[in-house]
């Protein structure tokens, strides 16, 4: 075997090249302004009509995402692992299937109870459902933007980037301030409950394995399961 003494370059940890407050700093200001400008000119394009916007807004979603994380990924060279893009075991993907289901069932069980002590039923995402329930087509192309491109821009961006990052001062640093920030970016409402259930299970998930990809596998189940459960209940 040919061996070669390793450089600078190639010792340094991924650890060390980690994303730092710069990255945090330019994936916040891509994200907020994504979210000032792209619910208005997606009312515009759709005139506001539940399914056009329920399908827009889910898009919308999962964009904002990967434009944070691409905006903190260009601003200084770093590798794909140092933002936790990087392989999983197999084990760990039935893992995640099975942690997806857990955070569906945590996310009811505490939205029933949330609603039954306040009476509240105001849901933010009525738009989301009226377009998985109008049509194959319709609740086909909600999956693919909620289940799968959500996922993976929140998940990037949330975990990859601000995780990641937070994770240089602990573990707890990491799990609590990125799912604080999970949920406060979904707004105070109904929303907030899952965002806080799939944010601490996938800070928790990024800690042990080091990786976005069993986030985004539970991210992507509980998704899957509400939309699917919302069209049978409609």
């Amino acid at each position: 075997m040919i061996t070669h003494a390793a450089t600078p370059t190639e010792v340094t940890s991924t650890e060390e090249q980690r994303p730092g407050w710069p990255e945090i700093c330019v994936a916040a200001a891509v994200y907020i302004l994504c979210y000032i400008v792209g619910p208005p000119i997606v009312s515009a394009l759709t005139d506001d009509k539940p399914v056009a916007s329920g399908l827009s807004l889910a898009a919308l979603s999962g964009i904002m995402g990967l434009l944070a994380f691409f905006g903190a990924f260009a601003l200084r060279v770093r590798s794909w692992s140092a933002f936790r893009v990087r392989p999983i075991r197999t084990s760990w993907i039935f893992f995640s299937l099975g942690f997806g289901l857990l955070a569906f069932v945590v996310t009811r069980l505490v939205a029933a109870v949330f609603v039954g002590l306040t009476g509240s039923t105001d849901d933010p995402q009525g738009d989301y459902h009226a377009a998985a329930s109008a049509g194959p087509l319709a609740l086909i192309l909600q999956l693919l933007f909620i289940a799968v491109l959500t996922p993976l821009g929140e998940e990037f961006a949330f975990r990859g980037v601000l995780a990641t990052a937070l994770s240089r001062y602990g573990a707890w640093v990491s799990v609590v301030g990125s799912t604080v920030l999970f949920a406060a970016a979904h707004g105070l409402n109904l929303a907030l409950i899952p965002a806080l259930v799939v944010g601490a299970i996938n800070g928790i998930l990024l800690v042990r394995t080091k990786s976005v990809w069993p986030g985004v596998i539970v991210h992507a189940v509980n998704n899957t399961l509400g939309t699917l459960i919302g069209v049978l209940l409609a």
